[in-house]
This record gives C-alpha cells, sequence and structure tokens, in this order.
C-alpha cells in the first residue's frame, strides 16, 4: 500500500512554478533596486515662430532648470536664425551644457565651432581647456587657458583653471601663481563657477591635502585669514602629510598669532600625522 497520495505530473510543475514566482517576489522585495530614468526631454520643442532671442532666453532657463537635453535643443534652434559672429555665444552655451552633462567630445566640438566662428571670444577657448582636463589630457588644457587669458586676463575662473591643470601636473611653484592671480582678482573664485564655464577641479583624492594647504597659504598671504583657517581644516582633516609645516611657512606668520589658529592645532584631528 502507499504511504502516500499519487499527485499528478502536471500538479507536481504547477506547485514547483509557484514556489519559485514566491521565491523571486521575496528576494526583490527585501533588496530592492531602484534604477533613475535616463535624462529626458520633458518639454515642448521650439516654436518655429519665435525669435533667436526668445529662443537663447528660453534654453538658458531650460540649463538652470537642469533640463538639459531640452536647453541644447532651443539653443539649436536660436542658432538656425542668426548668423555671424552671435552664433559663437551660443555654440558656447551649447559647450557648456554639454560639460555639465559630463560629454567630454561633444562639448570640445562645440567649443571647436564657437572658436572657428569667433577667434577673439575667450570663454570657449578656457570650455574647451575645461573638456581637455577632464579627460587628463592636461598640457592641452594648459594651451587653451593661455589663450582664453591672453583674450581677457581679468577672468579669475581662467587663471584658476590654469592653476588646476599645472597643479594636476605638479608644476606647483606655476600653478601657485596661477591661484594667487585668481585670487586677487576675486577672493571667491573657489566658491563659484565661471560666468561661461565650468569651474575645474583638483582630479585625485590623493592631492585634495595638498590643494587645501597650497590654497590656504595663499589666503593667508593676502590677509584672508577666515579663508585661510578653513583651508586649513581642510588640508588637516584630509590628512596632509607635511602640515607641521604650518609653524615655519612664512605665510602663515601672521596667522599664527590669530587664537583661532591656536585653537585649530589643539584639535588634533584624527587624520593629520604627528
Amino acid at each position: 500500500m502507499a504511504l502516500y497520495p499519487k499527485v499528478s505530473v502536471p500538479l507536481l510543475i504547477a506547485c514547483a512554478f509557484m514556489l519559485a514566482s514566491v521565491s523571486r517576489a521575496q528576494v526583490s522585495h527585501a533588496d530592492p533596486v531602484q534604477v533613475k530614468p535616463p535624462l529626458l526631454r520633458m518639454i515642448d520643442p521650439p516654436s518655429p515662430d519665435a525669435t533667436a532671442s526668445d529662443l537663447e532666453s528660453r534654453a538658458d532657463e531650460l540649463h538652470a532648470q537642469k533640463l538639459y537635453f531640452d536647453a541644447i535643443d532651443y539653443y539649436r534652434a536660436a542658432l538656425g536664425k542668426i548668423s555671424g559672429e552671435g552664433q559663437a555665444k551660443i555654440y558656447n552655451k551649447i559647450c557648456r551644457t554639454q560639460l555639465v552633462m559630463t560629454r567630454w567630445h561633444d562639448g570640445q566640438k562645440s567649443c571647436q565651432q564657437a572658436i572657428k566662428v569667433d577667434r577673439k571670444m575667450p570663454d570657449p577657448y578656457n570650455n574647451l581647456g575645461v573638456a581637455y582636463y577632464e579627460e587628463k589630457k592636461y598640457a592641452a588644457a594648459i594651451k587653451q587657458y593661455h589663450k582664453a587669458i591672453e583674450l581677457d586676463d581679468s577672468a579669475a575662473s581662467f587663471f584658476s583653471n590654469l592653476g588646476a591643470a599645472l597643479f594636476a601636473k605638479k608644476d606647483f611653484e606655476k600653478s601657485a601663481k596661477a591661484y594667487q592671480r585668481a585670487l586677487e582678482l576675486d577672493p571667491d573664485v573657489f566658491e563659484r563657477s565661471s560666468r561661461q564655464g565650468v569651474q575645474a577641479q583638483v582630479p585625485r583624492p590623493e592631492d585634495r591635502a595638498l590643494y587645501d594647504y597650497t590654497v590656504a597659504k595663499l589666503y593667508a598671504k593676502m590677509g584672508f585669514s577666515d579663508r585661510s583657517l578653513e583651508y586649513l581644516r581642510k588640508a588637516m582633516e584630509d590628512g596632509y602629510k607635511n602640515f607641521k609645516n604650518v609653524y615655519t611657512d612664512q605665510e602663515f606668520a601672521e596667522l599664527r598669532k590669530d587664537k583661532r589658529f591656536t585653537e585649530l592645532m589643539a584639535l588634533k584631528t584624527p587624520g593629520l600625522p604627528e
């Protein structure tokens, strides 16, 4: 006599399928994965009746709202309604938007188009330098930053970007000079982006502590004690290996008399070498 009742093969298959479905559902519920939607075009296409000025203004608004694909659509529509040097400004804005989207190669092509239209406009050279910089083509970036500075030596962001590229090449002396000039033009340059471009950053995390210490020295030399202390704190937290030089570097001579300097040194941040 059989101890268990007979179960049909189709029923066994159905039960196995149900168990597998339950198992999959439990895994999905216990360990959900959320996929971010891609950047999509969200706005109605540009009106063929709109003026170039209206299209450009609308594109600027869309860029500010981070609707980058839509912004580029409107910029390109504006391009079709203007000619001559006016196109250079639009191509540069397209480049700027593409750089924000980290589309370095596309940004390079747009900047080159802007330069082709107007070789005396400095911003496309700067932005082309940023695109090269982000691809770690530092020599090419430096060349473009110099071209931008030749056309406009009053833009702090150009000197800041030049300093970043020189810093990445470990040419620290020239980098410090470029950073110093940037700070002379605009003490807040490290806190903002350029008007028409993207502010370059130090590329490697291991260089960040040295960068912060260098900027602290520049601020101290110029008498900006608050900013110097802020960057000294960052260098300390990032574990700058030669931090003890803060007691001997001439740039910090006046800052060492500040009570806040003494308080900062007393923090003994874990990342600070002995």
